[in-house]
């Protein structure tokens, strides 16, 4: 998230309570003329057919997060943590400049950083990340201290409502800013938010008055651009309007009020999407935040309308980022920007990938693993989630803001009233839903994604399916099926890129003569029992994973996790830990790339071993010094380096 010119949840169709109205279906291609008039047809849904409300039918879907527990696991820790800390922050401090816009009385403390009084972007995380956080974190743990929070919150924002429809923490003003292409931060990244936050409210705790909110919020959007001609609104979109596309195809999906179809085509961004249609990266010098959540927008319009043209912009930008753009964590950009595709040497910076990048690309990615149930996308969201989510709290569920590449730098964290970057909200959002697409179902079959403790019930078919597992720390899997009479279904275990010999399935002991081929998945179909237990075997073995422009650059990998090198605390203090949005790189002396000289650069790792007796920790074995290696996201407090230097001696 930057201050310069330069993605969505399918279960709002499926989960909300109380949904009322259908939607008015908004024909592929139709565009509608600037200063269109809000009439009675664009205030009135079009019909109460529910399945008119989707134009694209996915192929999988997840299973709702009520659906699925957390057992014990680094994930279920980093929800828990999570969960601690937003109960620790307080209403009225969240409030505080919501009520001073409005004139309220308010003699709460304010709080500081990116909600700071003086700060352009206040209320994002306050009114918005904050309520879908609480939102998603009552649906994935039943939390009712969390849900009457958010539920409280909701009532007192209300209240600060302008009787036009506005809602925020800072006056209209910059709204007149923006259209007069004056300086101002991003106000419609803000506004943004504090729809999805209740609209986040809504479909997760039923609470109708956050709809309310939200659909006026979006009305006053609506009166404010549709007067706007294209020349200028060419040039407001140039400032970051974060996922406003996608919220407002969301209000539609739910209210069927096709005024919102019309307003979130009117922030189509086409300087930018029109590339991407035409299969063209031109992604090179944008930031790389502003633009993910509008690709989240195109595939969300893409389910509604059916409009081949978003469908082509979010898989295309997705198969390019996640091919071209990307590091061996599944992380992207470099300073909050992208590079020439394939140009990545050059990009090991103390400011590399931001992790909001990594929560939207995971966001994108839900979209298309939805239409094409393509294990690929699963190979890459687990490389997300275990090198780039997990690693980015703390003990104390402070987070992150980027993920340094760059050698001898260290991890970063906010404080917990004093930060509340871009980066803060998403990841309270994240560790929020962890218990999601970690499974997916068609008709009669169950999709195991990822190998995370935890439980998934399915009563439609009447099963439930336990997973135990230490999963990164044991190589592999157990499986459970409960079930109240014998039903025939289909189980499919992911089978991931990096499992390349040795994997094997055993059901009830007996060993499967199944193809277990890398990056598919192997399909068990049988009448399943009560008891039926499925033992997955995935060792684990090493390989790398060099920078395309440089294949000397590489990443040392264990299965699915990156192995960072060690370099030491050695200058390191609590304030250069916590605070900063990333190190200090301008005051510190270089320190080199760590290197390793072998005699086979591109082939088998021999050159790196488990150290005996300790768990997931490594070192290389060809150096006169070894270096020590451990999984990234296990790095908290010391420098590191991701990449390592590989030369090759002549044998």
């Amino acid at each position: 998230m930057g201050n310069r010119d330069s993605i969505s949840r399918r279960r709002f169709l499926t989960d909300a309570a109380g949904v009322a109205g259908t939607m008015a279906v908004l024909q592929p291609g139709l565009h509608f003329g600037v200063g269109l008039a809000q009439d009675a047809v664009l205030d009135t849904p079009r019909s109460n057919n529910k399945k008119g409300r989707e134009k694209v039918a996915w192929k999988v879907q997840p299973f709702p997060m009520t659906q699925v527990t957390l057992r014990k696991g680094p994930l279920k820790d980093a929800m828990e943590i999570n969960r601690r800390y937003l109960l620790e922050v307080p209403n009225d401090r969240l409030l505080h400049m919501f009520r001073v816009t409005a004139g309220l009385p308010s003699t709460a403390q304010p709080l500081g950083g990116w909600e700071a009084p003086d700060c352009e972007l206040r209320g994002h995380f306050a009114g918005g990340h904050y309520l879908s956080a609480c939102a998603l974190m009552y649906s994935s743990s039943k939390d009712e201290q969390l849900r009457a929070k958010g539920n409280a919150l909701v009532t007192e924002l209300a209240k600060c409502q302008k009787p036009n429809g506005y809602l925020g923490a800072y006056s209209e003003e910059f709204y007149d800013r923006l259209k007069s292409l004056q300086k101002v931060w991003a106000p419609f990244y803000t506004y943004h938010k504090i729809i999805a936050g209740h609209l986040e409210m809504y479909v997760h705790c039923g609470n109708e008055q956050a709809l309310h909110t939200a659909e006026r919020m979006a009305d006053w959007a609506y009166q404010w651009i549709m007067p706007i001609q294209e020349d200028q609104l060419a040039r407001i979109q140039r400032v970051e309007f974060g996922g406003m596309t996608e919220v407002l195809y969301n209000l539609y999906a739910i209210g069927g009020y096709e005024k919102y179809a019309v307003l979130a085509r009117r922030f189509d961004k086409k300087e930018f999407s029109d590339p991407l249609a035409a299969r063209e990266d031109h992604l090179a010098g944008l930031h790389a935040n502003t633009h993910i959540p509008q690709v989240i927008g195109a595939a969300r319009g893409y389910e509604l309308t059916g409009d081949d043209r978003y469908y082509i912009i979010s898989d295309y930008f997705w198969h390019e980022v996640v091919d071209k753009h990307t590091y061996s964590t599944g992380g992207t950009s470099d300073g909050e920007g992208w590079q020439e595709p394939g140009k990545l040497a050059k990009q090991l910076g103390p400011a590399a990938e931001e992790c909001c990048c990594s929560y939207n690309m995971m966001k994108l990615s839900r979209h298309v693993y939805g239409w094409t149930a393509d294990p690929k996308v699963m190979d890459y969201y687990e490389r997300l989630m275990f090198n780039v989510r997990l690693g980015t709290q703390d003990k104390d569920g402070m987070l992150m803001y980027y993920v340094p590449l760059k050698p001898g730098m260290w991890k970063t964290f906010g404080t917990k009233f004093d930060a509340f970057w871009c980066c803060t909200g998403t990841g309270v959002e994240e560790y929020a839903k962890s218990n999601d697409s970690i499974y997916s179902h068609d008709d009669d079959s169950v999709y195991v994604n990822l190998f995370v403790g935890s439980e998934v019930n399915w009563p439609q078919m009447g099963v439930s399916l336990v997973q135990e597992t230490k999963f990164p720390e044991q190589e592999g899997t157990t499986l459970t099926v409960h079930a109240g009479k014998p039903k025939e279904f289909t189980i499919r275990i992911r089978v991931p890129y990096w499992a390349t010999k040795n994997v094997a399935i055993a059901v009830n002991g007996e060993l499967q003569g199944i193809a277990a081929t890398p990056t598919t998945y192997a399909e068990l179909r049988r009448v399943w029992k009560d008891g039926d237990r499925i033992e997955v075997a995935l060792p684990f073995s090493f390989h790398t994973s060099p920078l395309p422009d440089d294949s000397t650059l590489q990443a040392v990998m264990y299965g699915p996790l990156v192995l960072a090198a060690e370099m030491g605390r050695d200058g390191l203090t609590h304030a250069m830990i916590y605070g900063n949005s990333g190190p200090d790189d301008e005051h510190q002396k270089p320190i080199g790339m760590p290197e390793i000289t072998v005699t086979n650069s591109l082939g088998p790792i021999t050159w790196v071993e488990r150290v005996p007796g300790e768990t997931l920790r490594f070192r290389t074995v060809t150096t006169a010094e070894s270096i020590n290696l451990r999984p990234l996201y296990q790095i908290m407090d010391e420098r590191y380096s991701v990449y390592l230097k590989v030369n090759e001696k002549a044998v």
